[in-house]
């Protein structure tokens, strides 16, 4: 069973900049796709993919506030 920070160093190893993800963002990603989540752990195989996509269908002022620790203003 991976956990969330085994999945965020390798996912952060397999991405460029532009893509590195923080703990705070797999968090709001845990809460925003908890269908994903069946068991507890963060299989890379299985949620690396769907974590990209939504990842990179967020605005990036949102994946900023995300990061920073603010709320949505969506």
């Amino acid at each position: 069973m991976t956990t969330k920070e085994q999945f965020l160093v390798e996912h952060n190893k397999l991405s460029p900049v532009n893509l590195q993800a923080t703990t705070a963002l797999l968090s709001r990603f845990r809460i925003d796709k908890t269908l994903l989540f069946k068991n507890r752990g963060w299989p890379i195989d299985k949620l690396r993919r769907p974590f990209l996509l939504w990842l990179t269908s967020l605005p990036l002022r949102e994946r900023r506030n995300i990061q920073k620790g603010k709320i949505s203003e969506t």
